[in-house]
């Protein structure tokens, strides 16, 4: 018996498949769920399958929503997927997370003196967020963290992030090392900037912070060389999986000084 064999057409519009791809990769980004974006965005869970599957109508209304729920504008959000119809808009011809650079990281990693060099390097600003938590709070960490404890602390940092990330100019951002700790700072960072988790090995760590005259993350009432590396090895089994979810990993134990900076600027050049 003859065999016939069937044809197969996508009948889906090439704009609504591109943007589908599209938002499936923003949500992705961020580790959001599409329960979570439906309700972010005011939209059904079935029409967002839809549209992430390059079958649903799109009017304007929903792209405005989306847009909101991914902390980008319409402009940035339809940008790469009209372009690659052919269809040019008026938008930056950089994202905004190519601008802003955030590194994270145990303290003693180098985010210090590598964002600082990079900052030059790049023509970029260069913001320690912890500085910036002082300011706010018109008080040094210790006092902070003394006077008003660690929920106080959280709500400057939070404040800091916002503040720093809502100028919209080319930065470089070093963050404390417990930020990936909080959420919503955490999610702040992934959105609106590169992120790099800058490494070390243990015995850098201790030897980098205690050249800083500080303890942490080290418990300072543990004095002794190995009590401080299992304080520091602990502190980064908890946070791992966080700290990994930035752009880009460099290990500032690998190489010396000049060599981090001329291959990290390498490597954010070509992200």
């Amino acid at each position: 018996m003859k065999q016939i064999a069937l044809k197969t057409t996508d009948s889906r519009h090439p704009f609504l498949v591109t943007l589908g791809e599209r938002v499936r990769a923003l949500r992705a980004k961020i580790g959001m769920t599409r329960k979570q974006l439906s309700q972010a965005a005011r939209i059904s869970e079935r029409h967002l399958a839809n549209l992430e599957g390059g079958t649903g109508n799109v009017s304007v209304l929903i792209l405005v929503e989306l847009a909101k729920a991914f902390d980008v504008s319409v402009p940035q959000l339809l940008g790469e997927t009209l372009q690659e119809k052919g269809v040019q808009i008026t938008a930056s011809a950089k994202a905004p997370s190519d601008q802003r650079i955030a590194l994270i990281g145990l303290r003693g990693a180098g985010k210090s003196t590598l964002g600082a060099l990079l900052a030059k390097d790049m023509g970029y600003r260069f913001v320690e967020i912890s500085r910036e938590i002082e300011r706010l709070a018109g008080s040094s960490l210790p006092e902070i963290y003394n006077l008003y404890g660690d929920a106080a602390y959280r709500r400057f940092e939070r404040q800091a992030i916002r503040e720093i990330v809502a100028l919209k100019e080319p930065i470089v951002i070093a963050t404390p090392g417990g930020v990936v700790t909080d959420g919503d700072s955490f999610e702040l960072l992934l959105r609106q900037c590169t992120t790099v988790w800058l490494q070390a090995k243990p015995l850098d760590h201790l030897s980098r912070v205690r050249a800083q005259g500080d303890n942490r993350p080290m418990a300072a009432t543990r004095t002794t060389q190995r009590a401080a590396i299992d304080d520091l090895k602990s502190i980064l089994q908890t946070r791992e999986l966080l700290y990994a979810r930035a752009d880009i990993a460099f290990n500032t134990s690998d190489y010396d000084l000049a060599t981090c900076r001329k291959l990290l600027l390498e490597r954010l050049q070509s992200v």
